[in-house]
């Protein structure tokens, strides 16, 4: 049997459905990248499930994103297992929103990207307490900062020890200028909180489109991965973002070269085993 391959971190953008401000200022992104075009690309990589991750669409249109994705899981043979919903814990409406997003069992998790805002948003106290709520709803929150907010992530994880996070793109280094630090200290602090994960996304977007090979994202990839070990560890694409990197084909071989020597048990858990355990799916 085909070992399984779950892509945590899948970006699918139409613009005829729904409103992506950022788009506008982000030319290479500034199109329509649909499922049917992801689909056709990951069945032959292997991939055998999805999770939607939020696109950061116009704040009134991220109920209708899941329910979007909804709509494309329930198709015929979908790989689409569920949507991670955007969120604004800095609103006091997150309460009565949080309730209707668990109602729904297409949302597997939340989260806000916090490099588009000031730091002083996941600082505020209404943040904060909002976020302590997913402690008993038993859906993850991705933390989306840059390297340089790693510290920021840490606060944010130190103040709600019962809410399961996940790092997302190895807490996005520098790849291209090879700026191991203070990155890999920053990881090792993070990893050290039981409740964080890390996902292992989209690492070849921050290389050079051009001239990268497996020892440049090499350093990134071990490092995180030795740091939360193999229970703690997820693969996501972020396709279409990866795309500014490498294919989506592309992306899956180097990641697979990168653990080849790792047994078979351990890459089930980076493909497969941890994401389902850590999304219900």
């Amino acid at each position: 049997m085909q070992p399984a391959i779950v892509d945590t971190h899948l970006h699918l953008i139409y613009r005829d459905r729904l409103n992506y401000p950022w788009l506008a200022g982000f030319a290479p992104l500034n199109r329509d990248f649909l499922y049917e075009t992801y689909a056709g690309e990951a069945r032959r990589c292997g991939v055998t499930d999805v999770l939607h991750m939020e696109v950061d669409v116009a704040e009134a249109d991220i109920e209708a994103e899941t329910r979007h994705v909804g709509e494309l899981a329930a198709q015929p043979d979908s790989l689409l297992r569920g949507a991670i919903s955007a969120c604004r814990p800095e609103q006091a409406g997150f309460a009565a929103f949080l309730e209707r997003q668990l109602a729904d069992p297409r949302v597997k998790g939340f989260r806000r990207v916090l490099h588009v805002v000031p730091d002083d948003v996941s600082e505020g106290a209404l943040f904060r307490e909002n976020l302590a709520r997913l402690s008993d709803a038993g859906r993850p929150f991705d933390l989306c900062v840059r390297a340089d907010q790693i510290g920021k992530a840490i606060a944010l994880v130190d103040r709600a020890p019962r809410v399961q996070f996940v790092l997302d793109h190895c807490g996005v280094p520098d790849v291209k200028g090879r700026a191991e630090h203070p990155w890999r200290e920053d990881i090792a602090e993070i990893a050290r909180r039981p409740n964080v994960a890390v996902k292992v996304s989209g690492v070849v977007a921050y290389a050079d489109a051009a001239t990268w090979t497996l020892d440049d994202i090499r350093p990134f990839v071990e490092h995180a991965i030795g740091s939360f070990g193999w229970d703690r560890v997820v693969w996501g694409s972020d396709w279409p973002v990866c795309t500014l990197g490498a294919s989506l084909s592309t992306w899956l071989a180097a990641i697979q070269a990168l653990t080849q020597r790792a047994s078979a048990d351990e890459r089930d858990r980076l493909f497969a085993r941890n994401a389902r355990r850590l999304w219900r799916l």
